[in-house]
């Protein structure tokens, strides 16, 4: 398959699709959490974790991720989708791939808002620099709410230099097609979840993709800034058992 992939426990499958600034060891906790119960399939995409980034060909991480649920012999699933890893759960979805979807602090198309634009900038001027610990570190301090320990901090600011590593290794860089979804023709059961702390730009989208999607419900966490799941992992292994 062309991206790493694990899986363990059994029952219905469950597809953990992470943000586009760590990798699948974000859902450490929640893989072992759901595991007793579910068939916990997590990937990492292309240029995180355990997966190069190279391409012959425009590529798309729901492709990727279908291919590995091909190669498993899943043909349907509950799918959760963390920031970046959103749009790959919509369009799973879009695709008839989820019969279920769990949308944490997600994206979509709308303008993006001062704060993250402001992030957005000087992270990639770092990156420009050659500073990836700098970077690195100012998307832990922006990402991650208040209540997150040391040691997610230092996880979460590790895979997003990773992340870094292999993408400006990359020669060519791949093209990632881009794919228009309409979410009011997505009618499956979404839970769509958004931090407190979070910027601003991922509220908005989480209460448009809310109102959007037919069978959308919104869950606002008053404690948590944009990857819940590594900030009280308990809490979020909860409300996903709950609610799978």
């Amino acid at each position: 398959m062309t991206i790493w992939h694990a899986e363990r426990g059994a029952g219905e499958p469950v597809v953990l699709l992470h943000s586009t600034a760590a990798d699948s060891g974000m859902w450490q906790s929640q893989a072992e959490a759901l595991a007793g119960r579910f068939r916990v399939i997590t990937v990492d995409f292309r240029g995180y974790g355990r997966t190069p980034y190279r391409a012959e060909a425009p590529y798309s991480d729901a492709a990727d991720v279908a291919e590995v649920l091909a190669g498993l012999g899943v043909g349907r699933a509950a799918v959760v989708g963390s920031s970046g890893g959103t749009p790959a759960a919509l369009e799973l979805a879009a695709a008839g791939l989820a019969d279920r979807l769990v949308l944490l602090n997600p994206v979509a198309g709308l303008p993006p808002t001062d704060d993250v634009r402001a992030y957005w900038e000087e992270e990639n001027r770092l990156v420009e620099l050659g500073d990836l610990d700098g970077a690195a570190e100012l998307t832990g301090r922006t990402l991650l709410g208040p209540h997150a320990s040391g040691a997610a901090r230092r996880r979460l600011v590790a895979m997003q230099r990773n992340a870094y590593e292999l993408q400006l290794a990359a020669d060519p860089e791949p093209e990632q097609v881009e794919t228009e979804l309409t979410p009011s023709a997505i009618d499956v059961p979404a839970l769509v979840v958004a931090g407190a702390h979070d910027l601003a730009w991922f509220g908005r989208c989480a209460r448009h993709l809310a109102g959007e999607l037919p069978r959308g419900r919104l869950v606002e966490l008053e404690w948590a800034g944009h990857l819940p799941a590594m900030e009280r992992p308990e809490e979020i292994d909860r409300l996903l058992l709950d609610y799978l």
